[in-house]
């Protein structure tokens, strides 16, 4: 038995009860200052008063609602069940369910529901809940910003020795990780203490890798699978290929041997379109573009040697640097080289020779960038030497478009996937070039300082908005543009449209006028070669040729200085005086008579 003892006290005991509200400030005493104390004020110095970020007053109080906040959790889970049924159940619940089936009640109440769920539905169709109002408003305020971007975050290599930043590939999947493959391109430039390793970074967290990749050798190119987001394919530096499977760790899943792979740095390599999601192919400075089904990697399933003859002679071959693939075109691709060209190739033809199909000339170098534009497939985009150049189809001879020479070379870029008049390059003093052919052609459009060193590649986001740029020193540099680059504007597509008509008939037109120079200049030349046929019977030697020649120059000098010295005498005679005119006269006419 709990004994208990309780205390009790009235309420009108232990003083008044608290009462709390809320009132206005009010003012109590108000003391005015007294000048005759000024003199006994004394200046202390030095005087240390800490302070908050707020304005220093003499008195003040702050009187706030307290808002508390908690975190609270529902568990759901499968209700409406009768007590002695359990939902975890299937029979039991099969049973209850033919159970309330021929129920008379749950017949009216189903056609009840019916009619009020068939009204919400036709609600659904009817309006468009989605529907975004004054769409074409905001688009206009959003051009009318200037262009602009800022860096969101830096990934630095962490190895000691700094390597080039060379190939950069986003997740397919929210693009939230970033794949940058890091190798040295100076030739003989790798040293024993160098590391091998590429990363996969997490964009929102800088300063250490999410996941590392161990290949052989340095890679070149890395790109994920758009099929597969754990699956990457890496070309390394001494020519293999090998793919990653991010569940299964750092290493390699399979790699391809080593004679069987290209013989040279594999600098491209992309994703073919497949129903397996397993076939990529690959392009190698030796001349070779080779396919590959990485479910079998101990040889390629085709290859290609690029010879402008024809004959697949890989000691004439064109070396391979950059790779175009367009996935609405799947049987065209092409090919960016060491010399400058463009080589377009069809995959499905039947012989070696027939694969290429055509060449584009117009850089003096390499070319590091190719890429179709999104929107208008048969237009691309090559970045090479110190400009870029903007190519249609139909037109061999020349570009439509292209940018001014400028003091630095260029070593990468690539097309927006939201606008179609808007792409961007990287040059090697460390800045960025965002380039609207729509709002301006001499000069980009915005231009940014993105680091000191050189920059080697580039890449943009799905969205238009991201994008992300490779240094020598290894940094890759997150950026975020601003709205008006990446938000398609009104009639954009129509005028980039009517833009590159415009230019492809303009280069038409001098294509032709040039074909006419030509057959023009070999029509003379062939008649002026048929006129010296005809005057001699016999063509002159060499030496008859070159001592005619030698005759003919010194006649026309020795011309040349009689002229100068019957000019000197006529101006000897117009300037002196009369009398003495008149004996220079008499003077020449008697030399004259003497020397005949």
């Amino acid at each position: 038995m709990e004994i208990v003892h309780v205390y009790t006290k009235k309420r009108n005991e232990f003083g008044r009860q608290c009462n709390f509200s809320d009132r206005p400030a009010e003012l109590h005493v108000d003391i005015l200052p007294d000048p005759s104390l000024a003199s006994n004020f004394i200046e202390r110095d030095p005087c240390d008063i800490p302070i908050q970020c707020t304005q220093e007053m003499s008195e003040h109080e702050v009187n706030t609602e307290r808002f508390e906040s908690d975190t609270r959790g529902i568990n759901h889970v499968e209700g409406g069940w009768p007590k002695d049924v359990n939902p975890q159940e299937m029979e039991q619940t099969i049973r209850f369910r033919k159970k309330v089936e021929k129920d008379e009640h749950y017949f009216s109440t189903i056609m009840q529901l019916g009619s009020n769920m068939e009204h919400c539905i036709k609600q659904n169709n009817a309006i468009n809940i989605y529907q975004e109002y004054f769409e074409e408003e905001e688009v206009v305020e959003e051009s009318e910003e200037q262009p602009s971007a800022k860096t969101i975050n830096v990934f630095r290599d962490p190895n000691e020795i700094k390597r080039t930043a060379t190939c950069l590939s986003w997740h397919p999947d929210g693009s939230c990780k970033l794949a940058v493959a890091y190798s040295s391109l100076g030739f003989q430039n790798i040293s024993p203490d160098m590391s091998y390793d590429s990363y996969i970074w997490d964009i929102e967290s800088p300063n250490k890798p999410e996941m590392t990749l161990k290949p052989v050798s340095l890679l070149v190119c890395l790109e994920y699978n758009p099929k597969d987001s754990h699956i990457l394919v890496g070309g390394s530096y001494n020519g293999q290929i090998a793919y990653w499977d991010t569940r299964k760790g750092s290493q390699p899943v399979e790699m391809s041997t080593i004679e069987h792979s290209h013989r040279d740095p594999v600098y491209k390599v992309i994703w073919l379109q497949s129903k397996t999601g397993t076939d990529t192919f690959s392009a190698s400075t030796d001349g070779q573009v080779l396919w590959w089904d990485i479910r079998k990697m101990s040889e390629p399933t085709e290859r290609l040697v690029l010879d402008p003859n024809k004959k697949g002679n890989l000691d004439n071959a064109l070396g391979a640097i950059s790779l175009e693939f367009e996935t609405t075109m799947p049987t065209k691709f092409m090919v960016g080289t060491e010399q400058g060209l463009v080589v377009s190739c069809n995959r499905k033809a039947k012989t070696p020779a027939e694969k290429i199909v055509c060449t584009y000339s117009g850089h003096h170098g390499p070319i590091y960038a190719l890429q179709r534009n999104p929107f208008f497939p048969k237009n691309f985009l090559t970045v090479a030497d110190w400009t870029a150049r903007i190519w249609s189809e139909d037109i061999k001879e020349s570009s439509i478009m292209w940018t001014k020479y400028h003091m630095a070379y260029l070593s990468d870029g690539c097309w927006s996937p939201v606008r179609p008049s808007v792409f961007f390059t990287v040059k090697m003093d460390g800045t960025l070039d965002v380039w609207d052919f729509l709002f301006k052609q001499n000069d980009p459009t915005l231009s940014l300082k993105v680091c000191d060193e050189a920059l080697y590649s580039l890449r943009v986001q799905d969205n238009g908005r991201f994008l992300a740029c490779g240094s020598q020193l290894g940094t890759a540099t997150l950026l975020e543009i601003s709205p008006g680059l990446c938000t398609l504007q009104r009639n954009e597509k129509a005028l980039a449209t009517a833009m590159f008509e415009r230019e492809t008939k303009r280069e038409k037109i001098l294509e032709a006028r040039h074909r006419e120079m030509r057959l023009k200049e070999r029509s003379r030349s062939e008649q002026s070669k048929d006129e010296d046929t005809k005057e001699g019977d016999g063509e002159e030697s060499v030496e008859e040729l070159a001592t005619r020649t030698e005759a003919e120059f010194y006649e026309i000098v020795e011309a040349e200085l009689k002229k100068r010295a019957k000019e000197q005498e006529k101006k000897a005679i117009i300037e002196l005086p009369p009398v003495k005119m008149f004996e220079n006269f008499r003077t020449i006419a008697g030399e004259r008579l003497m020397s005949e």
